[in-house]
């Protein structure tokens, strides 16, 4: 694509390509600009094909014209938008920039028809129920947290929160602060916010379900759940029932070093308080019957919740180090701020991938993921102690599994894994290279030398060459002190044939 082009492209974070102004189907372009204007803005570039070739428009002038006349009678509120004429290798285009609006929904109006649409990723698509009201509330300035809700404030406890406010921040929890909170409105009518911090919150589709897996799958037949639990009532007790769950279901290891001793959970807990938060905080509260759910399995956990991003764009398809926080109930934000439940400011994605980030010298370190759609987001953070299983649990009827194998500057790992196979750690490969080398040079070689050599603890080297050993890769000949090493096998070609 040219130079030029794909500058205009990538100064906008949300855009459309059309070859040529249909003027007799301004609903295929006009869709767009209603979902840019529900959203968070865009821009439609013309002249430009959907295989990125520079066609240009033969008469930029007119349809610039028509392009505002349309907007003007077919959207209802009209959008502000502005309109730039941009020339690129002797031919004209138009880009028709389009601001996010204040007063949502925008709706298109045409063909007997009365649509609002909104942004999927890259696609504009019609808003369903949800997305409507949701528009709607945009557009009222409210949110669904601050809406009165249909349950009385004096039918209502709130020790917990009373109780964390105080262990919290050392002081009571005022009366007056009921109001200033949020959880009652200036009309003393208690808000959605405040019924889902009563100790008995009657929000049923607030609720949480944890459950621990036995194996790597719901249905890998190994007894399926080993321990599950439904957690209902005030979210600030969900959220430490919950983060507490997790806890007891996870493993902790330990050793000692000269001077200290290390410790290495399945979960960093600030990554796992983290996401559970999050998807307590910015979920779709008015997707009814459907819930928060944290899924454990040996290798993962897995945190679900309703409602994707709010502006629709897909978060695979971005940054998560620098995507913006934006809040779709900013009163339980607020609340879980305030307690120091969360952090007010920054990306929770970012704090949940920099709580990883201290372990990535691990083999089988991964970083968590986040995938969404319209009406979901998930996030999977990886065990970090599931490495130390993945190698022995990797048997003759596991191998068919294994989709290909490549070579990459001399080191062979696994390109892909069928759906729930192990994985096998590059890393760890990688390192015992680097073992092989260090006992060729000197059989009578320590953990502790090689340790030195690769800049890892001891504990971890010790880790490698057990493994090593399990594979018959390497042996120990003689004493503890006066023995060698030797190496079994040199090559790694066929290592997964002969496991």
């Amino acid at each position: 694509m040219n130079i030029e082009v794909q500058k205009l492209i990538g100064e906008a974070t949300a855009y459309d390509k059309k070859e040529k102004l249909e003027r007799n189907k301004p609903k295929s372009w006009i869709k767009s600009v209603s979902a840019f204007a529900n959203g968070e803005g865009g821009s439609l570039i013309f002249g430009i094909s959907d295989e990125d070739e520079l066609v240009g428009l033969a008469n930029a002038e007119e349809d610039a014209e028509c392009i505002s006349e349309a907007i003007k009678t077919k959207l209802d509120p009209v959008p502000v938008i502005s309109l730039e004429f941009k020339e690129v290798e002797e031919k004209k285009l138009i880009i028709l920039h389009v601001n996010a609006g204040q007063e949502t929904p925008y709706y298109y109006i045409g063909d007997k028809q009365r649509l609002t649409y909104v942004r999927i990723g890259n696609e504009s698509v019609v808003a369903d129920r949800l997305q409507l009201k949701n528009l709607v509330m945009k557009g009222s300035g409210r949110t669904y947290d601050s809406l009165p809700s249909s349950y009385k404030f004096e039918d209502m406890a709130f020790s917990k929160l009373k109780s964390v406010h105080y262990k919290r921040l050392q002081r009571s929890f005022e009366d007056s602060e009921f109001t200033s909170w949020g959880i009652i409105d200036e009309n003393a009518n208690l808000t959605n916010a405040g019924a889902l911090l009563a100790d008995e919150s009657p929000m049923k589709q607030s609720r949480i379900f944890c459950t621990r897996w036995n194996g790597l799958t719901m249905t890998s037949g190994l007894n399926e759940a080993v321990d599950d639990v439904e957690l209902e009532g005030c979210v600030i007790g969900q959220l430490q029932d919950a983060v507490s769950f997790v806890r007891n279901n996870s493993r902790k290891k330990w050793w000692k070093e000269d001077d200290h001793r290390e410790e290495l959970p399945d979960y960093p807990e600030r990554a796992v308080t983290e996401t559970i938060a999050n998807a307590i905080i910015h979920r779709d509260y008015m997707q009814m019957g459907s819930e928060v759910h944290i899924d454990m399995y040996d290798d993962r956990l897995e945190v679900y919740s309703p409602g994707g991003m709010m502006d629709g764009r897909l978060i695979q398809q971005l940054n998560p180090m620098t995507v913006p926080s934006k809040r779709r109930n900013p009163l339980l934000a607020d609340f879980f701020s305030r307690l120091g439940l969360m952090e007010r400011r920054g990306s929770g994605m970012k704090k949940i991938i920099d709580a990883y980030k201290q372990y990535k010298h691990l083999i089988g370190y991964h970083a968590p993921e986040f995938t969404s759609n319209a009406s979901e987001f998930h996030v999977t953070l990886w065990n970090l102690n599931f490495e130390d299983q993945v190698i022995r649990e990797i048997t003759p009827e596991e191998v068919p599994m294994i989709k290909e194998f490549v070579k990459d500057n001399g080191e062979v790992f696994v390109k892909e894994f069928v759906k729930d196979a192990p994985r096998f750690a590059k890393e760890f490969v990688k390192a015992s290279r680097l073992i092989y080398k260090l006992i060729s040079q000197n059989p009578q070689i320590s953990a502790a030398q090689i340790a030195d050599s690769l800049g890892l603890s001891t504990r971890q080297v010790q880790k490698y060459m057990k493994r090593l050993q399990e594979l018959q890769k390497i042996a120990r000949v003689g004493g503890r002190k006066t023995g060698e090493w030797k190496i079994i096998d040199e090559e790694y070609e066929g290592f997964f044939d002969r496991i």
